[in-house]
């Protein structure tokens, strides 16, 4: 098979070991193997590299993709994906293999929809691709947003602070509830919790009456102006406090063992799904089995919700 490859949207630690195990299991099988630069930019403007085994080593270990990414929001117009069609057509691809999270997963739908063979694997630090339980990248980013929630709570402790930790994660909930529960956060605040700031305000000023001297607050992005959030916890409960905005450096490093090992099994099965001729699907891991979901359910599917680790953040904060 001829099989295109390439990584949409923002990068995640892992998205190399994908690569590389893409290549290596595609080559073995006979396949040609073909990168795209930059995403579907680089689709569109047909920049490519044919890819063999020695071109995919010492790579396992690196954060970020060697074959570039970038947000193309164009590519949901008809037109901008058949200017991708033609170029896919030209260069005789069987299937075009795309790693990435959402805007990479409605990319995969809009060329599957307009005939292309497409398989789409989930890498995305959020963990929101919800027909998968984990994501490739989630791992390190969760180690680094624990490693530094740790670090901040020394320094809080020492000055006897509120510290605000603002992590990634937009509608999902994932980073924020994992991280606050492995670094012992106070309080997690998620697009599930929503912000109560009266609530948050009257809690944290109990908690210092009571002798409490740090506290630490995990909230997702988008939810609050952590800024200002900080100011108000300042002047009402009787705490010092600092906000951290961690964003993209949750995005960087090197994989994690889990991620490595999850990519590589994501690049192994996606070359033998594209060999069973089964196309238009998104691939998963449910129940740490690899599962392959339509890409027309792929983003509305329900995951199991985070009911336990909810309750036991609630018991054991």
């Amino acid at each position: 098979m001829k099989i295109g490859i390439l990584t949409s949207g923002g990068d995640a630690p892992g998205m190399n070991a994908c690569i590389r195990a893409l290549v290596r299991c595609g080559v073995d099988k006979g396949d040609e193997i073909f990168g795209f630069y930059d995403g579907f930019r680089g689709l569109v403007e047909n920049r490519f590299v044919k890819l063999g085994k020695n071109d995919v080593a010492n790579i396992v270990e690196k954060g970020g993709t060697i074959l570039g990414t970038s947000r193309l929001p164009e590519f949901k117009y008809e037109q901008v994906r058949k200017m991708a069609i033609k170029n896919i057509e030209k260069n005789e691809l069987d299937v075009l293999i795309i790693v990435g999270g959402d805007g990479a997963y409605l990319g995969a739908e809009g060329l599957h929809d307009m005939g292309i063979n497409v398989i789409a694997i989930p890498a995305t630090i959020d963990n929101d691709i919800p027909s998968s339980d984990h994501s490739i990248g989630f791992s390190t980013a969760l180690n680094t947003t624990c490693e530094v929630i740790d670090r901040l709570r020394n320094t809080s402790s020492s000055h006897q602070w509120c510290s605000i930790v603002e992590v990634t994660g937009d509608n999902c909930e994932d980073l924020a509830l994992y991280a606050g529960l492995a670094c012992g956060a106070e309080y997690v605040i998620t697009s599930k919790t929503g912000l109560n700031k009266d609530e948050l305000l009257n809690n944290l000023k109990q908690d210092r009456v009571n002798g409490k001297f740090h506290s630490i607050v995990v909230i997702s992005e988008d939810l609050a102006d952590v800024v200002q959030l900080a100011k108000d916890i300042e002047k009402y409960s009787g705490y010092e406090c600092r906000e951290t905005v961690l964003g993209y450096a949750t995005r960087g490093g090197s994989p994690t063992p889990e991620d490595r090992i999850r990519a590589a099994r994501f690049g192994s099965y996606a070359i033998e799904v594209a060999h069973e001729n089964k196309f238009g699907v998104g691939l998963g891991l449910v129940k740490n089995e690899m599962v392959t979901t339509p890409l027309e359910m792929a983003l509305k599917v329900s995951r199991k919700p985070n009911d336990e680790l909810n309750s036991l953040l609630q018991k054991i904060k």
